[in-house]
């Protein structure tokens, strides 16, 4: 005998297809993904614009070419984290605010198992479909980050916007750094945050899609994943409830049996 929505209880089957990250969530991600290494690769020509263009193009307008990529990039980067900000209030559940700041009991107790299964601790992680606990504070923080590198590229830009470009009432933002030369080091620091980000996000995610086999990878072109049922039931269980409800319906079953 089975008690209904009692993970460990349930016949087993095949995997759910779940569509878990809609278009505009995997539009605003590759938007920032793409947009962050030319923003790097320029961003770093226009800090320390050594000669490493041929000898050709030495005597051209390169820096300007350069400035100008850097800023079309910036646009991209800016209107998708905003797209993706704005989805946190209008998408689905698994890209609402709350997956980033946790606001029930069950997500914070899900951030030690989460830990755990990230330092190899635990070999199974707790079961959360679409963002885990950790990974949601850490998105979080890198909210935090984008907001702070554009004020400071706002900053810096509008050092040298022209007198009737909007841009240029923007200054007041430096005095918020310290002054630009701050802004300009607060700048180069968060980019090197990130791109050290970027580097744990394709390890995270690569484990979590090899371990968990549910496609986590390839959700962010398709949009959807493959989960356990229970999973869509018992979003994040931790194991010590499992274990909990698997004993409570042993006895369910044992005195159903009598």
């Amino acid at each position: 005998m089975s008690v209904l929505g009692v993970p460990g209880t349930m016949p087993k089957c095949e995997l759910t297809r779940v569509y878990v990250w809609e278009l505009p969530v995997r539009l605003a991600h590759w938007g920032v993904a793409l947009s962050l290494f030319v923003l790097a690769a320029t961003g770093l020509y226009i800090a320390h614009p050594i000669a490493i263009l041929p000898a050709s193009f030495r005597d051209t307008y390169s820096m300007g070419w350069v400035r100008t990529i850097h800023l079309y990039a910036a646009t991209v980067f800016g209107i998708s984290v905003v797209a993706r900000i704005a989805w946190m209030f209008m998408g689905n559940r698994y890209s609402h605010w709350d997956k980033f700041i946790p606001m029930r009991r069950k997500r914070w107790a899900g951030l030690g198992p989460t830990l755990r299964f990230y330092l190899f601790a635990l070999r199974k992680p707790p079961g959360f479909v679409g963002h885990n606990p950790l990974a949601g504070l850490a998105y979080t923080a890198i909210f935090v980050l984008y907001i702070l590198q554009m004020l400071s590229g706002f900053a810096l830009y509008s050092a040298m916007a022209n007198i009737h470009s909007p841009f240029h009432h923007l200054g007041f933002l430096a005095s918020l750094f310290g002054g630009l030369q701050t802004a300009k080091w607060s700048h180069h620091v968060v980019m090197w945050l990130l791109l050290g980000f970027v580097g744990h996000h394709v390890y995270s995610s690569v484990l979590m899609s090899t371990v968990e086999a549910n496609g986590t990878v390839e959700s962010m072109f398709s949009g959807y994943k493959f989960v356990p049922p229970e999973d869509l039931v018992y979003s994040g269980y931790l194991f010590k409830e499992r274990r909990e409800m698997h004993a409570l319906s042993q006895q369910a079953g044992n005195s159903g049996s009598r």
